[in-house]
């Protein structure tokens, strides 16, 4: 039978469709059997990924189809006669005009995320594709919201469908505490980065409406020394791909993201949402916090408003049914305080599980050896300054007169400030230099933890950076011949007198 199904975001609906198209495919059929569209490269390959985990028994061919992969090896793969084709319309299309994919012997067509692809602009594309498949098939139609828009589509090209509703309250978010930061557009970027300090999170989605918010706020966590990465609709699919792969491998901590990534993003250990720029719509909300808190665990969301936004929060409210809860911004106070007492339940957990005996003769070495005679507690607050590092020095401030940003430095002084020595380095804007590059070629080769690397200030042909004292001599003999984006750099002490 022909299915219209609601459901929202981390229900099972990948599988629910999956498992019985992978039961009714036949391996002896040659001909495509089943076509799978879905609105976002993201989701295809979600849903592939899924496919190929059920294919391990099969002898199924699989395609999947979407932008922004070479369309030159999906053409070699269908001269192996594929029964299982997951695209996005658009590329699907580009096969149709090529003749490379014929749908005539068709027996199931799946519109995953039908309201994205409407929302989208797809709906001309997927009436194209609809008239090139074979009208005796079974159509499968999922949908978070079943408008008059979805419903239109669906009964003009569906035969008696069965409706199928998923409610979303139960099953989506009872798992997901929800939070609410109020703070205003300047301070924004502050309060975020307290709230991450005081978290810590294991893996998070941070949401920004725009790319060009994306690429600030990626910018700007890269210099303060958090691991994170960007992704949105201008980053190469190849480039995307990769993001996602360590992401999924937990290599990255944070994934900063818009809207592409909010549906068919489904990775296990993803433990807080961030919305830095709360969504258009509160199923966009639901999208986006459904990230986390998936089959059956529990999950954490902050969204980040000011001024009349807390109306939109407050719609968002009544549409979940859930209250939001107040979440104050934390004192540097606070972060640190949290900050120490998990490290000391670390240091109580290692201590109660023992085998520290190669750690115990390294200490006592390490005092037998030393010329003064240190006390325990000095030993201690030493290796707790090395862990921790100073937390009154990860205050964020964010405009302030000599900024981190590129190129926003209005000192003619080129000094450095207290305790930093200013290094000069001859790449800039020009050769595509980003702060974070400066950034992670420090951190890589010498080794400095990004959080005390000091003001980047970029410029077109050469870009100062402010360093440590006590790291410089280390920071000029490590960077003399590495390259950045490419380039060679030469690395010397800034001139004060350098304009």
């Amino acid at each position: 039978k022909d299915i219209l199904a609601q459901s929202q975001t981390g229900t099972g609906k990948t599988l629910a469709f999956l498992i019985p198209i992978f039961d009714s495919i036949s391996p002896k059929n040659q001909n495509i059997q089943t076509l799978i569209l879905a609105p976002t490269r993201e989701l295809a390959i979600q849903i592939y990924n899924e496919a190929e985990k059920l294919n391990k028994d099969k002898n199924i061919n699989v395609l999947a189809a979407y932008g922004g992969k070479d369309i030159k090896s999906q053409l070699n793969k269908l001269k192996r006669n594929i029964q299982l084709v997951i695209a996005t319309p658009g590329r699907l299309l580009d096969h149709l005009d090529r003749k490379s994919i014929d749908l005539s012997k068709l027996n199931t067509l799946v519109l995953d995320e039908a309201d994205q692809m409407i929302l989208m602009g797809f709906k001309n594309e997927i009436e194209a594709i609809i008239k090139e498949t074979n009208k005796k098939r079974q159509t499968l139609c999922f949908s978070a919201t079943l408008d008059s828009q979805v419903k239109k589509l669906a009964y003009r090209y569906m035969k008696d469908p069965v409706e199928v509703t998923i409610k979303s309250k139960e099953i989506t978010l009872e798992t997901i505490k929800q939070e609410v930061v109020e703070t205003t557009d300047r301070h924004k970027q502050e309060a975020l980065c307290k709230v991450l300090d005081e978290d810590n999170p294991f893996m998070a989605i941070i949401f920004c409406r725009t790319k060009r918010r994306v690429d600030a706020l990626d910018e700007a966590l890269a210099v303060k020394g958090y691991n994170c990465e960007k992704l949105h609709s201008d980053i190469p699919q190849a480039k995307r791909e990769r993001i996602i792969k360590s992401f999924r491998k937990a290599d990255l901590q944070y994934l900063i993201a818009t809207d592409v990534a909010s549906r068919g993003l489904d990775i296990t250990g993803i433990t807080h949402i961030y919305n830095y720029d709360i969504p258009e719509t509160s199923e966009d909300y639901i999208h986006r916090i459904g990230r986390t808190g998936r089959a059956g665990r529990s999950g954490i969301s902050f969204s980040f408003v000011f001024g009349k936004e807390m109306r939109k929060m407050r719609d968002i409210e009544r549409y979940t049914k859930t209250k939001l809860i107040k979440h104050d911004i934390p004192s540097v106070a606070d972060v640190e305080e949290k900050k120490v007492n998990t490290f000391f339940n670390q240091v109580k957990e290692v201590i109660e599980a023992g085998h520290l005996t190669k750690q115990i003769q390294w200490l006592e070495n390490f005092c037998s050896e030393s010329e003064t005679e240190y006390g325990v507690v000095d030993i201690a607050a030493a290796l707790l300054k090395i862990a921790l590092g100073d937390e009154e020095k990860q205050e964020i401030v964010e405009e302030p007169s000599r900024s981190r940003k590129e190129g926003r430095s209005k000192s003619k002084d080129t000094g450095a400030s207290e305790g930093m020595i200013r290094l000069f380095i001859n790449v800039g804007r020009n050769q595509r230099v980003q702060a974070k590059d400066i950034l992670g070629a420090i951190a890589g080769e010498v080794g400095i933890p990004g959080k005390l690397v000091g003001t980047i200030d970029i410029y077109d042909k050469y870009t100062f950076v402010e360093v440590p004292k006590q790291n410089a001599k280390k920071v000029l003999e490590k960077m003399k011949d590495i390259k950045i984006k490419g380039n060679k750099i030469n690395i010397e002490r800034a001139n004060r007198k350098r304009k």
